[in-house]
């Protein structure tokens, strides 16, 4: 029987090997990272924010967000986990976000324990946390909410990013775990990775640990198999790719007033029909034609 892509997803977290989640954005990122070989992708709020031409700070409605991650499960066969930033408002909105994530079949969320509306991590300091009795009650509404039993909740621990201490890190993992979460995602913005390993070591896998090494990218993954991480997020760098390869091409052209030069480094356009699926169509214009 064919697992349910939150089950895929639930596979992946509780593995006891490293698994990795590819950051997507919309429907044909998604598709190519699939192809690539990613078995579940990560949806950025930074990037889906980007892909809109807005900031990372819940600018885009919930809704909007929704519409463009069920495009994206649409378009693949494998789990999407969402980057949903604080949740969008208190437990009620979180609740509400579950239920529908579950109708359109994405796979689990990662909920951040900030104020909204949100600031990217890597933006200013000592950023404000939300207290643990109401994070904890998003965590319980999230869990209330789903209606599927392997939906993935991911509380994501900011206390290291805001400047708390590792002490401050652990308590609210411990707490968010006893309130339901599936997985417990510990966030850095140092450019090494001693204190993601250290809070490893002292948390001593009590649930399953996912990452983000953005800026610790120099750490072997060796490094975090040892320590039993479970999964690995490489967040931001489809999006970053593709803003590289668009302002090149649009440089090339405006320069040039041509696109004799930058027609081999483009896909072709039987590449992008194949991507949307237009070899179905024609398969089923010729069925229905016979």
């Amino acid at each position: 029987m064919t697992k349910t892509k939150a089950r895929q997803l639930r596979d992946m977290i509780q593995s006891s090997e490293l698994e990795f989640l590819m950051e997507a954005h919309n429907g044909v990122s998604a598709k190519i990272a699939e192809r690539t070989g990613f078995k579940g992708l990560w949806a950025s709020g930074l990037c889906l924010s980007t892909s809109y031409g807005i900031r990372d700070r819940n600018e885009a409605s919930w809704t909007q967000v929704l519409e463009t991650v069920e495009f994206m499960a649409d378009a693949t066969d494998v789990p999407i986990l969402l980057d949903g930033d604080t949740g969008y408002g208190d437990f009620n909105n979180v609740a509400r976000l579950v239920k529908k994530l579950c109708q359109r079949d994405v796979a689990g969320v990662c909920i951040e324990d900030k104020l909204f509306p949100k600031q990217n991590s890597f933006l200013g300091d000592a950023q404000p946390l939300l207290t643990i009795p109401d994070f904890t009650a998003k965590i319980r509404a999230a869990k209330d909410a789903q209606s599927d039993p392997d939906f993935i909740f991911v509380a994501r621990v900011e206390a290291l990013i805001a400047g708390r201490s590792m002490q401050e890190a652990l308590d609210r993992a411990g707490a968010y775990r006893q309130a339901g979460a599936d997985a417990i995602l510990i966030h850095s913005k140092k450019a090494d990775s001693k204190e993601i390993e250290e809070f490893c070591r002292q948390w001593d896998n009590a649930c399953p640990v996912v990452i983000v090494p953005t800026k610790y990218h120099q750490t072997p993954m060796d490094v975090f198999r040892d320590l039993g991480v479970s999964t690995t997020i490489w967040a931001n760098h489809a999006m970053r790719a593709a803003i590289v390869a668009i302002s090149e091409v649009c440089e090339e052209i405006y320069r040039t007033q041509s696109i004799s030069a930058v027609e081999q480094k483009v896909a072709t356009l039987t590449e992008v029909f194949d991507l949307t699926g237009e070899n179905v169509f024609d398969d089923f214009v010729r069925k229905v034609s016979a």
